[in-house]
């Protein structure tokens, strides 16, 4: 899988790969914005906005229906964290001309995402205000719902606090308190300043059709002279406090999630080995954690870690039945010093290998994965073949694991758990 990177402008690039394998094709741009309190709420309005209508295309329901028009393209905005990034991200994909027949269909597929993009309904030199209000109180909602998934809320709430003072601490989808302030023209506005100053990046996997894909980029945004990139975040090594949240909640589930400072940056060579050691640890159902802590002691009803790449933290987290609190923290903690004394074993780490592998081989299946992958690499400065990254992987020791998960350091335990239970029942 080979891209071809191409600079267009300053912070402005097209990344292709031309496959043959799909019968369709995908177009990917992606808007970089620091992750910053003062602009994380209008950056998560801003896709339910251009949602709404175009230019020649006013309403949703106009556009839905150009969309079906062109064979069923499958257009989507959205806005997400990428370390101490916030991308909004911009994505087509519709059917290859091969398949349809229609000549001209990729260039008037690209001219309709230009204009998702780059002209949206106006009214004057605002955004309409009726679609800001009602995506303002759809907002709202969605950020006051983020509670009812409590697996998920609780992994925030631990980013939040393992991260307080850093920029990752900031929840991407926005706060009510800011959505007040926004109207048509305040939004508007911002959006002209992101792609007057963003860094952009577009992907396109696909068929190799010889059309031009700058063209869909307005002539203004090719001479821009000042562009704003966001640094490589701060990695930090060990927390020199242990903090413990305990929140109380009408759940009938305990929800535990421990933060973990690894200090690796992902250029860093021991990083494989971290990501090997996290998949033993706790990455999956062949884990040591969920052998042991679910299976064996049935201590949990679902128990995984992930890492965090862009900040070097693993987090962990588990459902457990509030009284077994200490009795899972425990074998927890037993777990990770079993990695440290290289108590796994070679089975373990074929295993772990294999899944990795299959993983990053799946990538190459799908071309919305493939630009995922092609931008993550982007935004890591990082020019390796897929394939180069999984020779390294399959190269990783036994003491490499060793040492990257001796770095692997506990920082912050969030519990969220029952109304009216007492502390001291969680011994028993």
């Amino acid at each position: 899988m080979e891209s071809i990177r191409k600079e267009i402008g300053k912070g402005l690039s097209i990344s292709s790969t031309y496959t043959d394998k799909f019968k369709s094709n995908y177009l990917g741009v992606y808007i970089i914005r620091p992750l910053d309190r003062s602009e994380v709420t209008m950056n998560s309005l801003l896709p339910m906005v251009l949602e709404r209508g175009t230019k020649n295309h006013p309403g949703t329901l106009e556009l839905k229906r150009k969309l079906e028009d062109l064979f069923g393209s499958n257009l989507n905005i959205s806005a997400s964290r990428r370390g101490e990034r916030q991308v909004i991200k911009f994505s087509i994909e519709w059917a290859d001309g091969r398949y349809t027949g229609e000549k001209g269909l990729d260039r008037e597929i690209l001219q309709m995402f230009k204009e998702v993009i780059f002209e949206p309904h106006l009214e004057g030199d605002s955004f309409s205000g009726k679609y800001v209000e009602q995506e303002k109180n759809n907002l709202i909602t969605r950020i006051n719902n983020k509670i009812n998934d409590k697996r998920s809320y609780s992994i925030n709430r631990c980013i939040e606090e393992m991260c307080r003072g850093e920029r990752f601490s900031i929840y991407p989808g926005g706060y009510v308190e800011d959505v007040d302030q926004i109207d048509g023209k305040v939004l508007y506005d911002h959006y002209r300043k992101v792609l007057q100053t963003s860094q952009i990046e577009m992907v396109y996997t696909g068929h190799d059709n010889h059309f031009n894909m700058e063209d869909i980029i307005p002539a203004e945004l090719r001479e821009r002279k000042v562009v704003t990139f966001v640094p490589r975040e701060t990695i930090i090594e060990k927390s020199q406090n242990r903090n413990q949240v305990r929140e109380k909640m009408p759940v009938t589930q305990g929800k535990l999630v421990l933060g973990y400072r690894a200090g690796i940056p992902y250029e860093d060579k021991l990083y494989n080995g971290l990501l090997l050691g996290n998949e033993i640890f706790g990455g999956g159902p062949n884990s040591i954690l969920f052998r042991n802590v679910r299976e064996k002691h049935s201590l949990a009803y679902y128990v995984r870690s992930n890492i965090i790449k862009h900040k070097s933290i693993v987090l962990l987290d588990a459902g457990i039945e509030f009284q077994n609190y200490q009795k899972t923290v425990d074998l927890i903690n037993q777990g990770l010093q079993d990695m440290l004394n290289g108590n796994f074993s070679d089975e373990d780490m074929e295993i772990a290998k294999k899944s990795v592998r299959t993983s990053s081989e799946s990538i190459i299946d799908s071309p919305q994965l493939m630009s995922e992958f092609i931008f993550g690499k982007i935004i890591a400065n990082d020019d390796r073949s897929l394939e180069e990254m999984i020779r390294q992987l399959e190269e990783v020791t036994r003491e490499d694991i060793i040492l990257a998960m001796g770095k692997v350091n506990l920082d912050t335990i969030y519990f969220m758990d029952g109304l009216n239970r007492e502390v001291q029942d969680e011994s028993n």
